[in-house]
């Protein structure tokens, strides 16, 4: 193996731990798609997922089985814990084929000489990478299995994280605080927004004096001016001018593991409104921060926010956080527990969300946000950087 990422007794680890829920759903094989969690269980790590691709996991197998493109099976031998024997590879003539060839084909052929073609099957059907001619392929090939649907079971797995998992969400932390003090440090009059972007890359990319950095799961956000109050924009040619607010979310990555950090800043002096409404943003945070301990719900989290933002006649439909870590695109994010009300999920000691409490109306937008695992106390934020509304 040629990258030492993690122990082999961590990925034995989550191993068993899946082998355990299969058992629990009475399932005979679970077949993964989700990139994060197909590196989850195997390690792999490739720019592959654009083509099909996929891990299968069995409850009595000592290794799950990677099944993926002939020419990305080196990639697997160079980034999996696995032997060669579960390594699995199809033809170049599955990719968008001529000769009516699929790669789920192959990945029904593997299903069989595992001997579950007739048990029941798990497959991710929500997941960003499985497609509905995956589903019926499989269907087609293997009338006689029950597919169910498992989109988040890998995910659930995966929601608390091991110590070396934190220490590499910590080092992209670290990656986080340099790229976003190279975006506040870009921005200024007459910059073009992609000049801001480029500078936010470099340190991305660059990293530390030690380690460097990955391309993250979702590239760097950065709405301004009249468009701050839509979240997901990116950058144009657009010069930025005297007046303007600019949001940056972005996240360093380490080894896939993220840590998104999000902060705004004004080009010029901010109007008294903006800065106001940073304070609240600011206090609601940290109420919300001070309300996280292990027992307590993600809603009750959320309420801490409702409340200290409802003493200015402000309200905010939308969730405010997410568990979150290792991710490929399209999303860092792992799809299960949020700080929202109603989610009544049980907060335990080292699970990681990031927490985005934004305030966004037609005339405004303020985003300040952390990162933070729950420790056996309270909430450890991984990013050290100021939080508050910046001038550029």
């Amino acid at each position: 193996m040629a990258w030492d990422v993690f122990d082999e007794s961590e990925y034995e680890r989550r191993l068993s731990r899946t082998q355990e829920r299969l058992l629990e759903e009475d399932l005979d094989a679970i077949v993964v798609s989700d990139p994060a969690n197909m590196n989850y269980l195997a390690g792999y790590d490739g720019w592959s997922f654009y083509v099909h691709q996929a891990v299968i996991v069995t409850p009595e197998r000592d290794e799950p089985v990677w099944v993926g493109r002939d020419m990305d099976a080196g990639g697997a031998r160079a980034t999996t814990w696995l032997s060669d024997a579960s390594i699995r590879s199809y033809s170049d003539d599955h990719v968008h084929s001529p000769y009516d060839l699929h790669p789920m084909d192959y990945v029904a052929g593997v299903l069989e000489e595992l001997e579950v073609a007739t048990g029941r099957i798990g497959l991710e059907m929500d997941a960003s990478y499985f497609t509905a001619k995956s589903y019926t392929r499989l269907q087609g090939n293997l009338p006689d299995a029950a597919f169910v649907d498992t989109t988040l079971l890998i995910n659930w797995v995966r929601v608390k994280k091991s110590a070396a998992e934190l220490e590499y969400m910590r080092e992209a932390a670290r990656i986080s605080e340099q790229a976003m003090q190279a975006g506040i440090d870009a921005i200024g009059e007459g910059v073009p927004e992609y000049e801001a972007a480029r500078a936010i890359y470099d340190a991305l990319l660059g990293g530390t004096e030690d380690y460097g950095g990955d391309y993250p799961a979702i590239v760097p956000l950065m709405p301004s001016g009249d468009h701050t109050g839509t979240p997901h924009l990116t950058w144009t040619d657009r010069p930025f001018e005297d007046g303007d607010p600019v949001i940056i979310e972005l996240s360093g990555c380490r080894h896939r593991y993220h840590s998104p950090l999000a902060r705004t800043t004004f080009v010029g002096d901010p109007p008294d409104e903006l800065e106001r409404t940073a304070d609240i943003v600011v206090e609601g945070i940290e109420a919300a921060l001070d309300r996280v301990e292990p027992g307590v719900t993600c809603e009750a989290v959320e309420e801490a926010w409702r409340e200290t933002i409802a003493q200015y006649g402000l309200e905010k439909e939308d969730r405010i956080g997410y568990s979150m870590g290792l991710g490929y695109p399209p999303d860092w994010g792992e799809h299960t527990a949020s700080i929202r009300p109603g989610d009544e999920t049980v907060l335990e000691e080292d699970m990681t969300f990031h927490m985005i409490p934004g305030i966004w109306t037609d005339e405004i937008g303020m985003e300040i946000s952390e990162t933070f695992r729950i420790t056996g106390s309270g909430a450890e934020t991984l990013a050290d950087f100021p939080r508050k509304l910046f001038t550029s």
